[in-house]
């Protein structure tokens, strides 16, 4: 344990090192703040938005930016300490492969965590000023623990990438298609299905396909328990599925675990 806490703790030191965490801390702060305050500007008013709306306006952002972020943080943990020669070093010590690779998830899994914590949490404490505190906390702390295991699933996803190629930047290039298919090809293909397909696509297999996608599962947890209204697209149809919000979150762990262990048995495998 000794040793994934030190693989840990220089993780962490170099994700501070590199500003990692307070520059992501920064953007979210700043843009749930402003979507918080400015939520309502398209109705023609200025001033604090409904928990409703900034709920669902944050999670249509935390989408686009929690998974950009997480791959961009991991994709080159492997791929580049082997292009640099310190992975041999490593592996060279008494630390084994599982160690390894769970120090630097719980490493860079420390960064966007706390980073998420403090950046989205600057919003919660402004709602809670405004409106009822309890009901303020309560749905924020399950926003904030299910982008929390957004950022740990595409960490994950990056390890894939990163032990699965030999170099950085195919890497990169790789890490940047795995976020524009999960982010935006998914959803399109999701919608095409339901305006070609001449009877349509049922509810229940509406949301069976969403499982296949982190981000719509991360978009479901959020946003099944709040006013529909403020919703729209292909996530209005699935809104009302029968699965609670403890069972996607089990999904969602899911998503973490299945990556890491094929990260694990690639980098058994792996011929340095």
């Amino acid at each position: 344990m000794k040793l994934i806490w030190a693989v840990a703790t220089k993780e962490f030191q170099d994700g501070l090192r590199n500003r990692w965490l307070i520059s992501t801390t920064l953007i979210f702060a700043v843009l749930s703040m402003g979507l918080s305050y400015y939520g309502t500007v398209t109705s023609g008013q200025v001033g604090t938005a409904s928990l409703s709306s900034t709920i669902a306006s944050l999670s249509s952002l935390a989408v686009f930016l929690i998974p950009l972020i997480a791959l961009l943080l991991a994709y080159d943990s492997f791929v580049g300490e082997q292009e640099s020669g310190t992975l041999l070093l490593l592996l060279s010590y008494p630390i084994t492969h599982r160690q390894l690779l769970l120090g630097k998830f719980l490493g860079q899994g420390a960064i966007i965590s706390l980073a998420t914590c403090l950046g989205f949490g600057s919003a919660a404490v402004w709602l809670a000023l405004q409106e009822n505190a309890q009901q303020v906390m309560l749905t924020f702390g399950l926003f904030i623990i299910s982008s929390i295991l957004l950022g740990l699933i595409f960490i994950s996803i990056a390890y894939l990438i990163s032990l699965s190629v030999s170099e950085k930047s195919k890497a990169a290039g790789l890490a940047l298609l795995t976020w524009f298919f999960f982010v935006l090809v998914f959803d399109l293909a999701l919608l095409a299905m339901l305006v070609g397909i001449e009877d349509g696509v049922t509810q229940t297999s509406l949301v069976q396909l969403m499982m296949f996608n982190p981000t719509d599962l991360f978009r479901l947890v959020n946003l099944s328990n709040l006013d529909t209204s403020d919703i729209n697209g292909v996530l209005a149809v699935a809104i009302h599925s029968s699965l609670s919000w403890t069972t996607l979150i089990g999904f969602m762990v899911l998503w973490i675990l299945l990556p890491l262990a094929g990260s694990l048995f690639i980098l058994k495998g792996k011929t340095l």
